[in-house]
């Protein structure tokens, strides 16, 4: 087995989201793959498969330090662009395929860039007045800066909170623990001549039950998307910011095609390829 290191949504070197990705790792069990995925400690790592199925490229099985995942974004870009750097090579020009929890998604190339297409909704709709009121104590935010409260869950079991404002977003003060399985995220429009057209921030619990802030996320970006672009609230194209106050600053490209579909994108780099894995007892 092979391991490799990738910085996912990256604005340059080092600045994005960090992804560990396994080759060849049909030997492992569930259970081993969560091991190694705890011990990184990174949001996910993941681990690459033959297909079952012959029209797909690869398969992949992703895991947070709480368990499997059946989609994720930034795992989904980082495992795609260590496949095609591993030697990978589509069976559609430009396009691959890629097997997961929720189907088959797919991923386009251009350059260093790579765009996944956002999978449908598991759940929308706005949160009862219970959830929203837990998601806004979570999360720390004013509540007076709340504009709705809905499900974006697409694999994660996101929740948005939508604020009046970047400035809402970033002023966010979470709470250090939550129950295992949170999945909350914030999103505010920025200020005019900024270099995003939208501010995020998101949540997850990892196994020790903190309450943690992801750099870049993928899923939740595509949640926001889908919503955004779903109401009317973004039209065509923007660009959104994530990570900044994790010491990262990510940046994430959405954009709604003329036949509806929505494409997640942004820069890949590898960080690290090719390292040795041992066997994992």
């Amino acid at each position: 087995m092979k391991i490799d290191l990738v910085d996912v949504f990256g604005s340059g070197p080092l600045s994005g989201n960090r992804l560990a990705v396994v080759h060849g790792a049909g030997d492992l069990s569930a259970d081993q793959m969560l091991a190694l995925t705890q011990w990184l400690g990174f949001s996910e790592t993941t681990f690459l498969l033959p297909p079952s199925d012959s029209a797909v490229d690869y398969r992949v099985r992703i895991f947070y330090p709480g368990g499997e995942l059946p989609f994720a974004g930034h795992p989904t870009l980082g495992s795609c662009y260590a496949w095609l750097e591993a030697g990978g090579s589509p069976q559609q020009d430009g396009v691959v395929i890629q097997e997961c929890g929720v189907g088959l998604v797919e991923v386009r190339r251009n350059g260093t860039q790579l765009a996944f297409k956002a999978p449908p909704f598991t759940k929308q709709g706005d949160l009862t007045a219970e959830e929203r009121d837990n998601a806004i104590k979570l999360t720390g935010v004013d509540p007076d800066a709340v504009v709705e409260a809905v499900h974006v869950q697409n694999g994660p079991q996101w929740q948005l909170l939508r604020l009046s404002s970047a400035a809402d977003v970033l002023a966010a003060d979470p709470v250090s623990k939550a129950p295992l399985g949170t999945d909350i995220g914030l999103a505010g429009p920025c200020e005019e001549g900024a270099d995003a057209d939208w501010e995020l921030r998101a949540f997850f619990v990892n196994a020790a039950g903190r309450f943690v802030e992801d750099p870049v996320t993928g899923s939740f970006n595509a949640g926001v998307a889908m919503h955004l672009f779903g109401s009317g609230l973004a039209r065509g194209s923007y660009r959104a910011a994530q990570g900044r106050e994790t010491g990262a600053d990510g940046l994430v490209d959405c954009r709604q095609e003329t036949d509806g579909s929505i494409w997640i994108g942004g820069r890949c780099a590898m960080v690290a390829q090719g390292g040795a894995l041992q066997p994992i007892a």
